[in-house]
């Protein structure tokens, strides 16, 4: 299969070690991985802020670069959440309907269209999974607590399989960071308020190592982790399937 990888423009611009953890990971795995030059923004920011009508050119420049592709990898949920459902503002030719069909997250592309799952990754510390918004409730990558039915998490059944890392419960598992996009521009306050809450309960699980699939919200909670100099690691779930770490330093 040819894979074109997608990499938003946040990790592009503030994360590019998460963008290389991906396709290290990809190329270990024995994916043909493309990376179109020309690739941009996916429209995502601007159809938060209200303006989805204006992202119009930026959804055609997606389609433009990844038609060709069997497949579309990129490690961010919410990405990936907004080419599947938001596009339908652009034309729905047989190029866009297929890339929306095959955009796929980080770790659902590895566990359901690989059929993979033990990585050979190896990571000896106490991890607390922050499940995003838009890949739980959009993509469905895990269970929500308010549906009654079998409970699963993609993010964490690849994790399970790393060799020395420990999955900490958490009180509130699939509770909301507060980073929400512009949300956290415009409802400062709140939001700053949802992520210190959602540090507070990775802290008293005795997490070391906080990870999501989504770099946004784990932004939002490096920000509140350091200005608070608390004793927590921030990592893309890319950078944790991707490492090597035989023991603590």
């Amino acid at each position: 299969m040819k894979v074109g990888l997608f990499i938003p423009c946040y990790i592009n611009q503030l994360y590019p070690q998460v963008g290389k953890a991906t396709l290290e990971l990809l190329e270990k795995l024995n994916v043909e991985v493309g990376y179109p030059s020309g690739q941009t923004c996916c429209g995502q920011p601007m159809a938060n802020s209200g303006y989805e009508y204006e992202s119009v050119g930026a959804c055609n420049n997606f389609v433009s670069n990844f038609k060709d592709f069997d497949y579309i990898v990129t490690p961010s949920g919410s990405c990936a959440y907004h080419v599947k459902k938001h596009y339908d503002i652009i034309p729905q030719t047989e190029d866009v309907v297929a890339v929306r069909e095959h955009v796929y997250e980080l770790c659902d592309f590895i566990l359901n269209i690989l059929k993979i799952k033990d990585l050979g990754a190896s990571f000896p510390y106490k991890v607390g999974v922050h499940k995003s918004c838009h890949g739980l409730r959009g993509l469905r990558l895990g269970s929500c607590s308010e549906v009654v039915g079998k409970k699963y998490s993609y993010i964490e059944e690849l994790l399970k399989a790393v060799k020395g890392t420990q999955i900490m419960p958490l009180k509130r598992a699939d509770e909301c960071c507060g980073f929400g996009g512009t949300f956290a521009v415009t409802e400062e306050a709140v939001s700053v308020k949802m992520g210190k809450d959602k540090i507070k309960d990775h802290l008293e699980s005795g997490v070391e190592v906080i990870t999501a699939t989504d770099t946004s919200c784990l932004m939002h909670l490096e920000g509140l982790v350091n200005r608070n100099n608390q004793p927590l690691k921030i990592l893309h779930i890319a950078e944790i399937l991707n490492s090597n770490i035989s023991s603590k330093n």
